[in-house]
C-alpha cells in the first residue's frame, strides 16, 4: 500500500537561529572532502555550528559505510536535541537501502530540518509521508560550496524567514494550462520510480509533483514515467512541475514525453523551475501547501517553510 499522510497533522520544523548546530549525515555515497569542507565553510558563514562525526568519512565501495551505520547516524542525529538541523553530505546511491532501518517513531518525536536532494529523495519523501514532517529538497554539503548566490539565498530564506517561498521563472514553459493548489512532493524521478512497488511507495494523489533528474536518456525518462503511470501513481495528481533535467537530452524532447504521458490527465504542467542538478537549486519544502500556476510560470507556497522558534 502506498504511504499516505493526508489524515495526519503536518509537522513544520522550527526555523534556525544563529549559533544553532547542523548535524551532517551521509546516507548514500562517499564524497569529495574538498567539496565537503567548502560546504561546511558556507554553513559556518551563515553563523551555524556543525557536528561532523568521524564515521561520516567511512566508505564501503560506492556507499558511505554499511547500511546500518548510515541509518544509525540519521536516527542518532534526529534523537540528539543538541542538533537543530540535519544536512546530507552527498547523494549518489544507496539511500533506499536504509529505509527499513530508520526509526520513524524517533524522527516523528524529534522533528527538525532535514535537507538533501537527488538520491536523498528516498528519505525526503518517506520521512514526510511516514512522519508527516516537512522535509527540504535543497543543496547538500558537497554542492553548497559551489552553488550560486541564488541557491544560497533561497536556502537561508527557507530555513530562517517567515515569508512564504515564491518560485517564479522567466524560462518557464506551459505544457498544460491551469492553476491548482495542493501539498508539494518534490524529488528525483529515478529515485521516486524505484520506490514504486515497495512498502515505501508514496501516495501521489492530491499532490503537486515536482520532478528533476540527471544523466538519463529520454527513452529512460519515458520508461520511468510510463511505469509510474501504469502503476497508478499519477491518478488524482493535482499538478506537475519540472525542474532541471541536466544531461537528459533536449528540453523539447523531454517536454514532448511529458505531454504524451499526461495527455489524458487534465492537470496544470509547468516546465523550467530552478531546482535539481543545476546552478540554481532552490530549496523546496516538501509537504507544504502551494499554488502552481502553469500559465504565470509560478509556484507559490501558502506559508513559510519553517515555524518560529519558541
Amino acid at each position: 500500500m502506498p504511504v499516505d499522510s493526508h489524515e495526519k497533522k503536518l509537522i513544520v520544523p522550527r526555523r534556525l537561529l544563529p549559533g544553532d548546530t547542523v548535524g551532517i549525515v551521509a546516507p548514500a555515497s562517499p564524497f569529495d572532502r574538498e567539496l565537503f569542507y567548502q560546504g561546511i565553510a558556507e554553513l559556518h558563514a551563515m553563523s551555524y555550528r556543525t557536528s561532523i562525526p568521524s564515521e561520516l568519512f567511512m566508505a564501503n565501495g560506492y556507499l558511505a559505510g554499511s547500511d546500518l551505520q548510515r541509518a544509525q547516524l540519521v536516527n542518532r542525529f534526529f534523537a540528539d536535541r543538541s542538533i537543530q538541523a540535519i544536512f546530507c553530505a552527498k547523494g549518489g546511491f544507496g539511500s533506499i537501502r536504509i529505509l527499513p532501518l530508520l526509526d520513524f517513531a524517533v524522527i516523528r518525536k524529534n522533528p527538525k530540518i532535514f535537507v538533501g536532494f537527488s538520491d536523498i529523495t528516498a528519505l525526503l519523501a518517506v520521512v514526510y509521508l511516514r512522519c508527516n514532517l516537512v522535509t527540504y529538497h535543497g543543496p547538500m554539503i558537497t554542492t553548497l560550496g559551489r552553488s550560486d548566490q541564488k541557491t544560497k539565498d533561497a536556502l537561508s530564506a527557507a530555513l530562517t524567514s517567515d515569508e512564504p517561498i515564491e518560485m517564479k521563472t522567466s524560462k518557464g514553459v506551459t505544457l498544460q494550462s491551469g492553476s491548482v493548489a495542493g501539498p508539494v512532493l518534490a524529488g528525483n524521478l529515478t529515485t521516486l520510480c524505484h520506490l514504486v512497488g515497495t512498502p515505501y511507495e508514496p501516495l501521489f494523489k492530491g499532490h503537486i509533483l515536482l520532478l528533476e533528474d540527471r544523466g538519463e536518456a529520454p527513452y529512460r525518462l519515458d520508461r520511468m514515467m510510463s511505469q509510474m503511470k501504469l502503476a497508478g501513481c499519477f491518478e488524482g495528481l493535482a499538478g506537475l512541475a519540472l525542474g532541471s533535467f541536466e544531461g537528459c537530452g533536449q528540453d523539447k524532447d523531454i517536454h514532448m514525453i511529458v505531454k504524451d504521458i499526461f495527455a489524458d490527465h487534465p492537470l496544470p504542467i509547468l516546465a523550467g523551475l530552478d531546482f535539481g542538478h543545476c546552478p540554481s537549486n532552490i530549496t523546496i519544502p516538501i509537504g507544504l501547501e502551494a499554488t502552481l500556476d502553469a500559465d504565470r510560470h509560478a509556484l507559490v507556497f501558502q506559508a513559510s517553510a519553517t515555524k518560529q522558534a519558541v
